[in-house]
């Protein structure tokens, strides 16, 4: 398997090199590291034709998998992308976030512009990650109202309302506080939608409890609001990242009703 990055923004891309037509397929899906990724596609990859390379990029648990094909019959050619494209769908099932090149930023903001929603970011850990990566998504300002970057427990307080007494009582890093965040946010900007961040990136400020690459993100759509308690590895941005793109992806499959409840987190 090889590593590439590939810039085709298209949903299919055709073209002819000689006597041989080319075609493109993108899958992208979220929640696997490379090892793993590895592991599951070794059999789809084994029976892949000559005619079609396979590249993935993997980036801080999102992977684009790009189909590549060459072949003198169009119609034929479009027939074996079509299928193997199927076929990978078929195997990350819930985990594909998009059947095109697109960003996580991407697909989270067609879903909101398509059904007329705003969404509103509360940052602790993330920094505002999350708000810069919404906003390069050309016409993000049909659907984001802006982020508070919450990183003090008095901006938590004072700006977002959290509760006092819960960030004494569960600490900032808790399913708790986070979730207020995500409330408190809506009621500021008066979105529909909210992605909170709450957690320790490091490379310093972790217990054994709760040790750096902790963070719990709450997502809330309507009167909806679901939380999750993370273990990100990796440096710093690696934490950051990867939070950032979990929020996203969690608002996504909450706004496709695929959203799957995490089993209770006990943080104490």
């Amino acid at each position: 398997m090889t590593m590439k990055k590939n810039k085709d923004t298209s949903k299919e891309k055709m073209a002819k090199i000689g006597d041989c037509f080319t075609e493109t397929r993108h899958v992208v899906i979220y929640g696997y590291t490379r090892q793993e990724l590895s592991k599951v596609i070794r059999h789809f990859e084994a029976q892949l034709p000559e005619f079609v390379k396979i590249t993935v990029e993997n980036t801080h648990l999102v992977t684009n998998i790009t189909l590549t094909g060459m072949n003198t019959g169009v119609e034929l050619l479009r027939f074996q992308m079509n299928r193997y494209h199927n076929n990978l769908n078929s195997i990350f099932t819930s985990d594909v976030v998009a059947m095109e090149d697109k960003t996580v930023a991407e697909v989270l903001g067609g879903l909101l512009h398509e059904r007329e929603l705003t969404v509103a970011c509360a940052e602790s850990c993330t920094g505002g990650n999350l708000a810069h990566r919404i906003t390069q998504v050309p016409g993000s300002s049909a659907y984001f109202l802006g982020s508070v970057v919450s990183y003090s427990n008095d901006v938590k307080a004072r700006v977002l309302c959290v509760s006092r007494s819960d960030i004494s009582t569960y600490g900032a890093v808790s399913k708790e506080v986070v979730e207020q965040m995500a409330k408190g946010v809506t009621e500021l900007m008066r979105s529909d939608c909210a992605i909170a961040t709450s957690g320790i990136a490091g490379p310093d400020g972790g217990t054994p409890l709760k040790p750096v690459g902790t963070v719990w993100i709450a997502v809330k759509y309507g009167e909806t609001v679901v939380s999750e308690c993370l273990h990100f590895r990796g440096d710093r941005n690696s934490v950051i990242e990867s939070a950032t793109n979990h929020g996203m992806v969690m608002l996504i499959n909450l706004l496709r009703n695929s959203y799957i409840l995490q089993e209770e987190v006990n943080d104490d």
